[in-house]
């Protein structure tokens, strides 16, 4: 199969170990395992262990630990990934077909709108609007999730944008997908990541058209493990599981074990993304206020991401490779985002790390205000 080439990743595996200071992230910084070992990890058990495959689905231990993030949830309603977006890509395997439709929210990560198209499926695009404090286009909405529609794919809290759905909105979303006869993948990475609001609650439990995805690489700072998960239907599930047998086999042996003292722990690692994020956003809101309204923002209410547009007509991706080729710093272009005339700068760094990538990112805005 033809797949479209992802943008933004492969910006990112190019230069990200490239630059002096990628400012493309999208976590927060990362724990250790030294950290974790604090938290219960076994390092000489760790030590001990013979590097043989694991369970291809994740260990029960694993799955047990993932349940109590799920209430109603069995192990078998559980698969471990190699990440969230293997868990994405899994689904996309698992259920799309040639001639489906599948509504894919943008602004967004946009993993998932290459892999439909690859499978033969038509995208539907709908909108999240700015003005509305980032949630849906409801005109757009209805329009993209039809009776073709197979899938309706969604991030919440919301990357790139930082933005949390309102329970009447996620209710309006899950009913019509219920009238349609469509699953809706609610991609929750971010949930445990909030800055100043309460925990984001889960579309798990509203309906048995939910599948939710979520992994250890953002509100728990591990993303070098690679675990991911799928939470759904019990039938579904075991799709996932037979795809995954002709892909990546299963996860890793290591990753298994740590992922289960980091869920057992999730909120400690919970508290200390907050703690960042909350250290690291008035810095940003204050370097944001800097330029005189040539940036704007809504402050993102969960994740270590702020999305931004600024005031000239300059394209993303040219202004990005500017920041990139002479300050050495990597941000993302709103191109690779699906929204033009913006851009993704990361806000889970150290607070000098942070400091000194505004520092030089804001030569380059400061020279393009000028231009203007």
């Amino acid at each position: 199969m033809k797949i479209d080439l992802f943008e933004m990743e492969r910006m990112q595996s190019t230069w990200e170990n490239v630059v002096e200071l990628d400012m493309s992230e999208s976590g927060v910084r990362p724990v250790s395992l030294r950290e974790m070992a604090e938290m219960g990890l076994d390092l000489d058990a760790i030590l001990e262990m013979p590097l043989g495959y694991s369970q291809s689905n994740g260990t029960v231990a694993l799955r047990e630990e993932l349940c109590a993030m799920y209430p109603g949830a069995g192990v078998d309603r559980i698969e471990v990934t190699n990440g969230t977006s293997e868990a994405n890509y899994l689904l996309a395997l698992a259920l799309i077909r040639p001639g489906d439709e599948v509504a894919f929210e943008v602004p967004n990560y946009m993993q998932f709108g290459g892999v439909p198209r690859s499978l033969g499926a038509k995208v539907n695009t709908f909108r999240l609007r700015m003005k509305r404090d980032w949630e849906p286009d409801w005109e757009e909405f209805e329009r993209a999730v039809g009776p073709k529609t197979r899938l309706v794919y969604l991030s919440n809290p919301h990357n790139p944008t930082g933005s949390v759905l309102s329970e009447a909105a996620m209710r309006r979303m899950v009913a019509r997908c219920e009238e349609m006869g469509a699953y809706l993948l609610a991609d929750e990475v971010y949930q445990g990541a909030e800055i100043h609001c309460p925990r984001t609650a889960s579309f798990w439990g509203m309906s048995d058209r939910v599948i939710v995805t979520s992994g250890l690489s953002k509100a728990f700072g591990i993303p070098g493990v690679r675990i991911g998960w799928i939470a759904g239907p019990e039938s579904l599930v075991a799709d996932c599981w037979s795809q995954h047998d002709y892909i990546t086999i299963g996860p890793n042996k290591i990753s298994d074990a740590v992922a289960r003292v980091a869920v057992r722990n999730r909120e400690t690692l919970y508290a200390r993304t907050r703690e960042i994020l909350r250290a690291n956003l008035p810095v940003m809101r204050a370097w944001v206020e800097g330029f005189g309204g040539f940036l704007t923002f809504r402050e993102p209410r969960a994740g270590a991401l702020c999305l931004m547009k600024y005031g000239s007509a300059t394209p993303s991706v040219e202004l990005c490779e500017r920041v990139r080729t002479k300050q050495s710093v990597l941000i993302v272009p709103g191109a690779h985002l699906g929204l033009e005339g913006y851009i993704r700068v990361w806000l889970g760094g150290r607070p000098e790390f942070l400091a000194e990538g505004l520092r030089r990112i804001g030569i380059e805005l400061r020279g393009e205000r000028e231009r203007g």
